[in-house]
């Protein structure tokens, strides 16, 4: 996570200044969120990755069910995680949403962070899933345990990705200390493994789909692979935020359980959200693979990716993931 760790850190220097990410009944440090008069609308705006992970956010939306819950929400558009906490952070978002390990990095250099509803679950199916590791046709690559020795892209160092590919590379008895990682965009990954530039790439949908289509061959899916319905990422403020403003939280807390489960009940509606705010083809969208939006957090697999994590030196310490989740 080369390019994350300056963008946390810049968001501990916010802390230490004393920026929180709105305040109560007054004005809000920045434009996370705004107070309705006499305890009415409140404007929000959340800070979101435009993947296909993020679908329920954009259905709170057109859906109604933030405007249920009295919010009045601005989707922001972030290019991961990093930008995602330093813009909850600064203030200029009053949640965000980012990966497991993103959030628990964070928590480990001190930012007051905390997760209040889940973001986006691993169907837990191999074969399946979402994300995978996927090799050229011809590869004698062959299962997880095969990856050891051999150079696997992922869209950033030291995060989930090389966290749950080593996990799946140890449960199928690979060395996992042996596979070497290289950071790379997503986009850019099918042509470099057509290339031969590196033997293997993590890779999530809609880009699964489009490597495959290319002659790829999945030989894992790590997200199904590290812990059973893996939490993948999750929706979060800050504890300031919390603390000062708990209705604020509650009813965003309701209205995205409200859009998980239509969500995950609804997958043309999730092909069809998709369209307004990705770039993906409507072709590639109709094929893809979706993940799964349940409400409950998967507290023991968010543990076992901080234990992962840990093991891997991507954590210095033991998380507190109590403190972390709600």
């Amino acid at each position: 996570m080369r390019r994350t760790f300056p963008l946390l850190l810049t968001a501990a220097a916010l802390l230490a200044a004393g920026v929180t990410a709105c305040g109560d009944s007054g004005e809000p440090a920045g434009k996370g969120a705004s107070s309705g008069s006499g305890g009415g609308t409140r404007s929000v705006t959340i800070g979101a990755i435009a993947i296909v992970d993020t679908a329920p956010v954009y259905l709170a939306q057109s859906q109604g069910f933030f405007k249920k819950h009295g919010i009045d929400a601005k989707i922001t558009s972030v290019q991961g995680g990093a930008a995602s906490i330093t813009g909850v952070m600064g203030g200029q978002f009053a949640f965000g949403f980012a990966n497991t390990t993103s959030l628990l990095t964070a928590q480990q250099q001190g930012l007051p962070l905390k997760v209040v509803a889940n973001g986006v679950a691993s169907t837990g199916e191999r074969d399946t899933d979402y994300s995978a590791v996927l090799v050229p046709e011809g590869s004698p690559v062959k299962s997880a345990k095969d990856l050891a020795g051999r150079t696997v892209a992922v869209n950033q160092l030291k995060n989930i990705g090389d966290t749950t590919v080593r996990a799946a590379v140890r449960k199928d008895g690979g060395d996992a200390s042996k596979v070497e990682f290289v950071e790379m965009p997503f986009p850019d990954m099918p042509a470099a493994l057509a290339k031969g530039r590196v033997d293997a790439v993590w890779e999530v949908e809609p880009f699964v789909t489009q490597a495959t289509g290319q002659g790829a061959r999945a030989v894992a899916w790590p997200y199904a692979d590290a812990a059973p319905d893996l939490t993948v990422a999750m929706y979060f403020t800050t504890q300031p935020t919390l603390q000062k403003d708990p209705e604020l939280v509650k009813d965003f807390t309701a209205a995205m359980n409200e859009a998980l489960a239509y969500a995950d009940a609804h997958p043309d509606a999730v092909r069809e959200i998709l369209k307004s705010y990705t770039s993906i083809p409507a072709e590639a969208i109709a094929k893809i693979k979706l993940p799964k939006w349940p409400a409950e957090i998967n507290r023991e697999s968010v543990q076992t990716v901080a234990d992962d994590a840990r093991q891997d030196g991507t954590l210095t310490k033991d998380a507190d993931v109590a403190a972390l989740l709600p």
